[in-house]
């Protein structure tokens, strides 16, 4: 141990002073392109000293020589950070010293898609591998903000549902500070609520303040919403997706989010909607329609009277069982 403490600091001083060609050949082993043939990810544990941390650079193959990193990182008098780094191929010591006091940590992105539910966020939080600890509160069904987050290896997976929710909540007081006048929404929960159904009746943005306005007009003669997705949040059990089309038993249940059999708005959101829908129902289109239907393009056919709307969806049925009886 002492004779290797007495020759890095001989090895210390030559690289310092460059003191002959012993400091030429250190400096040279410090800037030269490192022994990794491909990209390199080393998790640099906290608490871990600068002589751990070299050796553990080594052992990965990112450098070739862990006392030259050493010296490297004294004469800097570096402050080494624990995380996540991703070296390049071949990275010298010198790059990689300076990728970790720096700080240039791995952001790893997780997708939260507008409209899912809560039980499916919860599962795409508790599927990602980089991140820590168990989910131990399961937020409201409604509140987490749909986008594409970034993290931190081994940031808390409640750390990161709480902040979905808090962006949530941050931007429903902005939009609804903002909302049109004269809306018949109550409160901030209610834009939630339908604004998530919205979100699931349609993946188009330019349809929404249609589809937002036609639940206004509903709402305003007393008529019920009879939205098939909030059938299916039921139905479901909360998870909001069916492996088998909707029968009518499952529009006779009763249950609180069940539009075809109660009055008014559901009992809370069926889905975690996105800032789009949130939007809609807060600035919805104007107009008369009170009822629309798959057009089979992707988008629905908006109707004023239901007789209109009867053969929109017979029209609708059509395209289902031609799109049924190809082979």
């Amino acid at each position: 141990m002492r004779r290797r403490s007495i020759l890095f600091g001989l090895l210390l001083c030559a690289l310092g002073l460059g003191a002959g060609g012993a400091g030429l050949l250190g400096h040279l082993a410090f800037v030269s392109p490192g022994p990794a043939p491909a990209p390199v990810t080393v998790v640099l544990a906290k608490g871990a000293g600068s002589e751990a941390i070299a050796t553990q650079l080594e052992q990965a193959g990112v450098i070739a020589d862990r006392f030259i990193f050493l010296i490297g990182s004294k004469l800097r008098h570096a402050t080494l950070r624990a995380g996540e780094y991703a070296f390049p191929a071949h990275v010298s010591p010198e790059e990689a010293l300076r990728i970790i006091t720096e700080g240039r940590v791995v952001v790893h992105k997780l997708t939260v898609a507008e409209g899912l539910t809560v039980r499916q966020v919860v599962a795409l939080v508790e599927s990602a591998d980089f991140l820590a600890g168990p989910v131990s509160r399961v937020p409201a069904e409604g509140w987490l903000l749909p986008e594409t987050w970034h993290m931190l290896r081994d940031e808390p997976r409640d750390e990161v549902l709480a902040r979905m929710e808090k962006a949530m909540r941050r931007d429903l007081d902005t939009l609804w500070a903002g909302r049109d006048p004269d809306l018949p929404l109550r409160t901030p929960e209610e834009a939630v609520i339908l604004a998530s159904i919205v979100e699931r009746e349609t993946a188009l943005p330019a349809e929404r303040p249609h589809i937002a306005a036609v639940f206004y007009n509903r709402l305003a003669r007393g008529m019920r919403l009879q939205s098939d997705p909030t059938v299916i949040y039921g139905a479901s059990d909360r998870l909001g997706l069916l492996d088998r089309p909707l029968t009518r038993a499952d529009l006779d249940r009763p249950h609180p989010w069940n539009t075809y059999q109660v009055d008014g708005l559901p009992r809370g959101p069926i889905a975690n909607p996105g800032r789009a829908s949130l939007e809609a129902v807060l600035h919805p289109m104007t107009s008369d329609d009170l009822y629309f239907v798959a057009d089979g393009t992707g988008g629905h056919a908006f109707s004023k009277s239901l007789e209109e709307h009867k053969l929109k969806v017979a029209r609708w049925r059509q395209i289902e069982r031609a799109r049924n009886a190809v082979p």
